[in-house]
Order: C-alpha cells, then sequence, then structure tokens
C-alpha cells in the first residue's frame, strides 16, 4: 500500500469530498422524503455498488474513454439527466396517499430505488471522472500492490466514506419526515419536495460543462 504521507492526504481530502454536498446525498434525501427511509437506504446502497463498479472501471483504465471521447461524456450526461427528471416526474405526478399508514413503502419499492440509484450513479459520467482522477494521485508505484489493487482498495474505502454521510443524512431526513407524516396532506409535500428535487438534480447534471 501507498506510504503514511500519501495516505494521510487521502484520508484527509477524501472526507473533505464525504462532507460536500453531492448529488449521491441529495438523491439520498430526496428519496427518503419522499417514500421513506428503507427506500433511502435502498437508494444509497445502489450508490455504493454504482460506485465500486466506478472504482473498478478506474482500476482498468476504462474510465479514460470518457476524456478521450467528449461524445461518450455528453451522451451520458443527458441520459442520466433525463433518467432523473422522469423519476422526479413521477413523483410529481404520482397519486397522493390515502392515510398515512401508506406511506410504508412495500419491498418492490425498496428495489426499484436500488434498481434506480444504480442507474443514476452509473451513468454519471462526472461520477467516473471523479473516481479516475482522484484515486491514482495516491498510488505508489513503489508499493507491494500493483497500481490497480491499489486504486481498488482506495476506491473502496473512499466509497465506504462517502455511504457513510449519506447513511447519516437519511436517518436525519427520516426523523424528519416522520414528524412531518401526520396527515397525508403533509406526505403528498414531502413527495412534491423529494420530486422537485430529484427534477432539481437532472437539470444540473444537464447544465453542467464536458470536462
Amino acid at each position: 500500500m501507498p506510504s503514511a504521507d500519501l495516505l494521510i492526504p487521502f484520508f484527509l481530502a477524501s472526507a473533505v469530498f464525504a462532507c460536500l454536498p453531492g448529488s449521491s446525498m441529495l438523491y439520498a434525501v430526496a428519496r427518503t422524503l419522499a417514500s421513506g427511509r428503507k427506500v433511502g437506504w435502498a437508494s444509497a446502497l445502489g450508490f455504493h455498488v454504482a460506485g465500486l463498479g466506478h472504482t473498478a472501471a478506474a482500476a482498468l483504465g476504462v474510465s479514460a474513454l470518457l476524456v478521450l471521447l467528449p461524445t461518450l461524456f455528453t451522451v451520458m450526461k443527458f441520459a442520466g439527466a433525463a433518467y432523473l427528471i422522469w423519476l422526479g416526474l413521477r413523483y410529481l405526478k404520482g397519486a397522493p396517499p390515502r392515510s398515512p399508514a401508506s406511506c410504508k413503502p412495500p419491498v418492490a419499492t425498496a428495489r426499484r430505488a436500488l434498481r434506480d440509484s444504480v442507474i443514476v450513479e452509473a451513468m454519471n459520467p462526472k461520477s467516473a471522472l471523479f473516481f479516475f482522477a482522484f484515486l491514482p494521485q495516491f498510488t505508489d508505484p513503489a508499493a507491494t500492490f500493483p497500481i490497480w489493487l491499489q486504486i481498488v482498495v482506495l476506491g473502496i474505502i473512499v466509497n465506504g466514506m462517502f455511504s457513510l454521510t449519506d447513511a447519516i443524512l437519511i436517518e436525519m431526513s427520516h426523523a424528519l419526515a416522520s414528524r412531518l407524516r401526520a396527515s397525508a396532506r403533509l406526505l403528498r409535500v414531502l413527495q412534491k419536495l423529494g420530486g422537485g428535487l430529484l427534477i432539481a438534480l437532472g437539470i444540473n447534471l444537464a447544465l453542467a460543462r464536458n470536462p
């Protein structure tokens, strides 16, 4: 593994990135507010799984294609943005619940949330570029482990740190939402808030500049 001279800055930089509001944070919060804790956790898990995929891609150098082929970056960006906006519209147009008890999402909803978050994160080219540009900076060619294995280990660590902050926000959002779910009307407000946040994330991704 890299020396302490590289690992210490790596942990410090990862902690900073993990605490900065990002798309995964806001996405998990939006799904938690709109559909409850279980869906929020499923969304965070999906981002974690996709993050491991980005780590593997960075280790293999696949992410470099996004830099060499700007068109591919643009296609992925708009596809991911469209998917986020579509998810948000589903919440905005969804039928309001008939009672507070209906806010408990069924297992299938959690499964869909897991699938949706994997798709959203996998189609986010900026995430792929982040892992590709960030992780190699903290590798050591003179270390015992090969570069690709160092990237994998560092990626697992940083992905875990991101997931930790997502988990904290999910629980905070759930605690807030639980106090507001005294009526179907307030639950509908939460659904609209979550849907609007997803749409805003999609628009932000669509307007982001290519690298």
